[in-house]
């Protein structure tokens, strides 16, 4: 059925098409016993699929990464779907429009996507306002922070700790995203000194508080060994809760896509990222002698890609093109295969 539907979806520019499914998943959610036949549908609930990680309780170890729902509008809709958890944003302290369109990008042959959204977003106040009316019914939520466009580097940790501030209160955890590549000069911020900065400045305020929230650190796929083990290092020293690894790429090794195409400036992200990000996984969970849990994300189409990353170390695992190339259903065919093979 989905197949179906994906082939009449793609026949539409990417970034118009997933406001209008978004918004009528939104309108069907209040037709009286739409999401009760939603959740029967797609949800897997098992007490054997529950994980606890830094703290934190999840229902399953399936989330829905961020991008997705940025503005934290469709949490309760989403998580219908049968989504553990589910990581709103990237949010900025001011709005912020993002890049110009088109900005979206389908590669159908690679089963990859092509992104340069540029944080664009409504601003962190409205999404906190969302989030402090929502019904949570079991599902965690992330906040995924940035910075803005215009703020300078060297100022950047004033636009994380606000986000920080603004979110505390209606969020799980934390996601401090320096790894997208559409905002100029934002990955400048993954160097250890700059990075060491915002962390500890978002530790310090973390524990001025009555309760702590775990913070995690979003990194690129494109870093180096060397770069990995800095950021264990970094991950020691300022004893956040984890990392997610991986963000989008800017490498295009492997394409099989047009060539005009496969050379629009962004993030790609999908099936190519998937041996690459389980690597990334793999050398820090093995480097770090398992030291801090790991959220794996990137390329999972599969329940097979899945359960790879979870054996590589991951304790949780994040959907995003998957989730558009596959459907929803692909997650209730993960669990399944989790509980299988009693990962």
């Amino acid at each position: 059925m989905y197949r179906l539907i994906k082939s009449i979806l793609f026949q539409f520019e990417p970034e118009r098409i997933h406001h209008f499914v978004t918004g009528f998943l939104k309108t069907a959610h209040k037709i009286w016993g739409v999401s009760p036949l939603i959740r029967k549908s797609f949800e897997l609930n098992d007490s054997r699929l529950e994980r606890e990680v830094f703290g934190l309780k999840f229902k399953n170890p399936v989330g829905l990464a961020a991008g997705f729902d940025k503005n934290a509008e469709y949490v309760s809709e989403l998580a219908a779907f049968g989504f553990g958890f589910i990581e709103i944003g990237t949010v900025t302290p001011l709005p912020q429009p993002g890049n110009e369109k088109p900005r979206m990008f389908r590669l159908p042959v690679d089963n990859a996507l092509i992104n340069r959204m540029g944080f664009n977003n409504q601003g962190v106040g409205v999404a906190a306002h969302r989030l402090a009316k929502l019904k949570r019914e079991g599902v965690l939520v992330g906040g995924n922070i940035g910075k803005n466009k215009n703020t300078p580097n060297e100022d950047a940790v004033n636009d994380y700790v606000k986000c920080f501030d603004a979110l505390f209160d209606v969020v799980d955890y934390f996601v401090v995203n320096v790894s997208s590549p559409n905002t100029p000069a934002l990955r400048a911020l993954q160097e250890k000194e700059p990075l060491k900065l915002i962390l500890n400045a978002l530790q310090q305020r973390n524990l001025k508080n009555e309760i702590s929230r775990p913070i995690l650190l979003k990194i690129a796929p494109d870093l180096s060994n060397e770069q990995l083990d800095d950021i264990i290092g970094i991950v020691t020293e300022t004893r956040i809760a984890g990392v997610i690894a991986s963000n989008t790429t800017i490498s295009r090794e492997g394409l099989h896509s047009d060539t005009e195409l496969a050379a629009e400036t962004g993030g790609l992200s999908g099936k190519p990222l998937t041996k690459r990000s389980t690597a990334v996984i793999k050398y820090l969970h093995e480097k770090s002698n398992g030291l801090f849990p790991i959220i794996g994300v990137g390329g999972i189409h599969s329940p097979n890609d899945a359960l790879e990353k979870l054996e590589a170390g991951a304790s949780l695992i994040q959907l995003y093109t998957g989730f558009i190339y596959e459907g929803p259903g692909l997650i209730k065919r993960i669990n399944k295969a989790i509980l299988k093979n009693n990962l």
